[in-house]
């Protein structure tokens, strides 16, 4: 499923995450890849252990929390902190795959852990107008998708696919990226709970409070949870 959720961060949030992260100093993202990615990376990264990464990752993670949309298509479990990048220059990133298990970092008491990346996320930052290039391309069995996303709108994509940020040829390209582990490990059950939410949210919007319809649209919700409960892993 490649979805596009909107408004993740609202006018001011973008704002104050730019002027944040204009001001940073960032590394070289080639010392976050092994050599296969190395070669194909070219960009600028927020260092892990910068307070700035840390302060901003969580502010990311407090906006995913207060979308629904995001939640009844990722149905997330775990998720990697969210992490900063910055294109420039000719800056780029060939095809390539995230890594399929990342390790989560012991943190707040709890021991460090492995994460089964099943989804990836890029929270745009940059505003179209504000840079050439630096579309992000997925390619996927129905060929390949470009993306390129007003300031605060993010896409959710599978972990799996091949993808790519073309070079950017002017301007800046400033994002947040991270992955998930989704409760629901099986893409096509994920994307039929997704959509039986959906017209749950439809319903529950258009129907009158009581009547025969009240109750199917019941039984439907009990339907979806019976299905996440069946399907879901903790």
């Amino acid at each position: 499923m490649l979805l596009h959720i909107p408004g993740i961060l609202d006018a001011a949030e973008v704002a104050h995450f730019r002027r944040e992260l204009d001001a940073a100093e960032w590394t070289d993202g080639r010392e976050t890849v092994g050599a296969q990615g190395a070669q194909v990376k070219r960009n600028l990264q927020l260092p892990d252990a910068s307070p700035l990464k840390q302060q901003l990752g969580q502010a990311v993670l407090n906006a995913l929390a207060r979308s629904p949309l995001y939640f009844a298509a990722a149905l997330p479990l775990r998720t990697v902190p969210p992490r900063f990048n910055r294109y420039e220059g000719g800056g780029h990133y060939g095809f390539h795959v995230d890594g399929s298990v990342m390790t989560l970092a012991a943190q707040n008491g709890l021991p460090a852990t492995t994460l089964r990346t099943d989804l990836s996320c890029t929270l745009f930052l940059s505003a179209p107008e504000e840079y050439e290039g630096g579309e992000l391309v997925i390619s996927d069995t129905y060929g390949q998708h470009e993306v390129k996303l007003p300031a605060g709108d993010l896409i959710l994509y599978p972990s799996s696919s091949l993808h790519q940020v073309a070079p950017v040829t002017q301007g800046a390209r400033v994002a947040s990226f991270f992955w998930v582990q989704s409760l629901v490990r099986d893409a096509g059950r994920r994307q039929t709970l997704f959509e039986l939410d959906a017209s749950i949210q439809t319903l529950t919007q258009s129907l009158p409070q009581a009547g025969a319809d009240r109750d199917a649209l019941l039984r439907l919700t009990n339907v979806y949870h019976n299905l996440l409960r069946d399907w879901s892993e903790t």
